[in-house]
């Protein structure tokens, strides 16, 4: 569930596509018995899966003719593993996608358009701009079953200990990282390399790593600059932890974070159940959560993302026919309330947001800042784009380049990813 795309290379076995809809054995081709789908499933095998397996097992209770192969796949794994799937007719039926990943799937002819299906029976349901999200060229290619964005997490106890309250600005946050150093010996702010989480920087200044409409890179440009100058900022000062360069960076950021070692991270609701978790946030209250500071705009704004619900379009009708149904199902105002109680993740219809829902102080708090979530653009290739970003960033902030190189350098690698886009 990791925003961003991870920068696994391509993989040429064709493991997973065994496990597919046309390598089945039991595939229900036999029209006297139950069609078997397939369904890649990229949740948190530990936190989010058996909420899923639980509602396959609902699903087939309510509908004897269709049987569902789950197969859970890592999410840092599966655009690779569904690309090259695809790309030799074995995918699986359904696939779980990044809301990222839908352009670029949809551009190649992999995905199934909804429109008018049973699948999208309740679009009128779903929030519009997650609708809007899953569109290629007028089509929509996926149904929303989960949404996510960046906020301000924030430790509440450690807070009011320091007497300072959730800020409004970048600037804010140094002062108030300083001030929780002083008061409580805890570093009040630790950020993060990656490149999806500094795009909230971005926006903070008014741009993007492109201009799609313009067809221009804006990585490298003024406005890019100081949005990087002021997340490289935020390495350095008293209350502001070091970057962190290392393979295992998220993982120590957030365990400092649920066990009360520094007060304030960006981070998306993905994570609430490990929150939880936390020493820290035994008392579920204490966690805070605001919208992501602001920048020299005056705005703050989030990338948005999540997940939607995908059907293969090189499976057979009869297998494409189940998988509408089985979307129309698993994305239905009442799975995704079970979905939301479970695992502490966002709907994507408002009908969903069911008064025990909102109850959940984590699921509440990303509520109020989804407002800041700001689309990605229907381009195929825009989520790649932070893959440079991911190798320039951390020699930036790990100071082994300077900011003008690390920048000329993605702007030069994401040339490549959008020839036709200038400079």
């Amino acid at each position: 569930m990791r925003r961003g795309i991870a920068a696994t290379a391509l993989v040429a076995s064709l493991a997973l596509a065994a496990t597919a809809c046309n390598g089945d054995s039991d595939s229900g081709s036999d029209s006297s018995g139950p069609v078997t789908i397939t369904w890649w499933d990229t949740s948190n095998a530990t936190n989010e899966a058996p909420t899923y397996k639980a509602l396959i097992k609902e699903f087939e209770a309510a509908n004897k003719d269709v049987k569902v192969k789950y197969v859970n796949v890592p999410f840092d794994q599966a655009q690779n593993k569904f690309d090259t799937a695809a790309g030799a007719s074995g995918a699986p039926d359904v696939l779980r996608a990044e809301v990222g990943w839908t352009p670029a799937f949809a551009k190649k002819s992999y995905l199934l358009p909804l429109d008018g299906t049973e699948a999208l029976a309740d679009e009128s349901k779903f929030k519009s701009n997650l609708i809007e999200q899953a569109k290629y060229e007028g089509k929509t290619y996926g149904v929303p079953i989960v949404t996510d964005t960046l906020a301000l997490v924030y430790n509440k106890e450690l807070f009011e200990k320091a007497g300072v309250e959730a800020p409004k600005t970048w600037d804010d946050l140094k002062k108030a990282a300083a001030t929780i150093k002083d008061k409580t010996g805890v570093d009040g702010y630790w950020g993060s390399t990656q490149a999806y989480y500094a795009q909230s920087f971005l926006y903070g200044e008014g741009t993007d790593t492109v201009d799609a409409d313009a067809k221009k890179i804006t990585v490298n440009s003024d406005a890019a600059k100081k949005a990087y100058g002021t997340w490289l900022s935020l390495f350095s000062g008293k209350g502001l932890h070091k970057a962190d360069t290392t393979a295992d960076a998220y993982a120590h950021i957030q365990d400092a974070f649920v066990n009360g070692k520094v007060a304030a991270i960006i981070q998306g609701p993905w994570e609430i159940t490990n929150f939880y978790k936390g020493a820290a946030f035994k008392d579920k209250a204490n966690l805070g959560i605001a919208t992501v500071p602001a920048g020299s705009t005056g705005k703050a704004g989030a990338p948005t993302g999540g997940h939607n619900l995908s059907v293969y379009a090189g499976s057979d009708a009869a297998h494409q026919k189940a998988s509408l149904k089985f979307l129309n199902f698993m994305t239905s105002a009442k799975s995704q309330a079970t979905i939301a109680l479970k695992n502490s993740t966002l709907p994507t219809r408002d009908d969903a947001y069911t008064t025990e829902v909102k109850a959940d102080p984590g699921i509440a708090g990303y509520g109020t800042v989804l407002a800041a979530a700001q689309p990605r653009p229907a381009l195929p290739e825009y989520s790649s784009l932070w893959g440079p970003l991911d190798t320039e960033l951390p020699k930036i902030a790990g100071g082994k380049e300077s900011l003008d190189k690390g920048l000329g350098n993605a702007e030069t690698a994401i040339a490549k990813l959008v020839p036709d886009f200038s400079k």
